[in-house]
């Protein structure tokens, strides 16, 4: 395989899996946290929307994604007062979002714009473009190194570098942070917490908002960056992809880099393997867009071993009085 080739499936992996890493950091403060969420899907899929509206009709990307993050911060909200304080069963809580968000993004995408559910094409101002990093043509001239800085490194859209850089954030706030030291205290042992005096209710919240927040970006990339509009169903199940890279990287934040890696790999290069031959027999499509999922049910039943989630996660807690 050509360098050249060997690039530009790497800079197709690094865009496909954008999406999945920032709705896996958004997974892991949630469940870190004890609140099992299954609702990331939906979450997407209405910041999705509402970034492709807002910006189809002001004509800004900020604009854009100003919106969907305020959507999906409200989206979870509402499945955090489900799943915290009325202490219904988290995961009847998350399919419910996910159910909300398919049919009420369609219909008013319908209702709204009557394009078949869909927001009208965004203008070039309307969506993010790429951002060309320093020096990035000069560099580019270099055997080997420049062209990895020129077309992997650099060239991508700017909720890439948010969603990269997410990950050392996260490690931090996680590990180097009381807040993090509360939030993995309150997934494992939430009376020992309750005990010293922090609410559990309250740091389940914020580990919720900020899955709303991450969620909001993540929507956001499918609509306003990578795509240019809204359509229906434009996740096509992958936040559910999310949440099976963050079993697989047993709930920490480098390994669920490495998984979404792996999994943007499988997407691009089942897209690349389209129309591919065996035998001289043409492989149905179908088979090669299936791939993905196929080889993630392989890794997960295979290769995961034993993986321990959080210890009081999908059980709300009750105050002792």
């Amino acid at each position: 395989m050509e360098f050249a080739t060997v690039l530009s499936l790497l800079d197709a992996t690094i865009r496909l899996s954008t999406p999945l890493l920032l709705a896996c950091l958004a997974g892991l403060y949630s469940e870190r946290s004890g609140v099992f969420d299954i609702g990331l899907e939906g979450k997407m899929l209405m910041a999705a929307f509402a970034a492709g509206a807002v910006a189809a009709v002001t004509g800004s990307a900020w604009a854009g994604l100003l919106a969907a993050l305020i959507v999906s911060i409200m989206t979870a909200s509402l499945q955090g007062a489900a799943a915290i304080s009325l202490k219904g069963n988290q995961l009847i809580a998350g399919v419910a979002i996910n159910m909300l968000a398919a049919g009420l993004t369609t219909f008013l995408g319908q209702q709204w714009f009557r394009q078949g559910g869909r927001t009208p094409q965004l203008s070039a101002d309307g969506r993010f473009g790429t951002v060309e990093l320093p020096f990035a043509p000069q560099i580019g001239q270099i055997p080997v190194v420049g062209p990895i800085y020129q077309e992997l490194i650099s060239g991508h859209y700017i909720l890439v570098y948010v969603a990269f850089l997410a990950v050392p954030i996260t490690a931090y706030v996680l590990y180097r942070t009381r807040f993090g030291l509360r939030l993995r205290a309150v997934g494992e042992n939430p009376k020992a917490v309750d005990t010293a005096g922090i609410s559990v209710n309250r740091l389940r919240y914020q580990a919720v908002l900020i899955t709303g927040l991450l969620c909001g970006f993540a929507g956001a990339y499918f609509s306003i960056a990578q795509g240019s509009g809204f359509g229906n169903n434009m996740t096509a199940g992958k936040g559910f992809i999310a949440l099976a890279a963050l079993i697989f990287a047993k709930w920490k934040p480098v390994p669920a880099m490495f998984t979404c890696l792996l999994f943007g790999f499988l997407d691009a290069l089942q897209i690349r393997l389209q129309g591919a031959e065996l035998g001289g027999i043409e492989i149905p499509v179908q088979a090669i867009q299936a791939l993905p999922y196929v080889l993630t049910v392989v890794l997960l039943a295979g290769f995961i071993g034993k993986a321990v989630g959080p210890k009081a996660g999908g059980v709300p807690y009750t105050k002792e009085r």
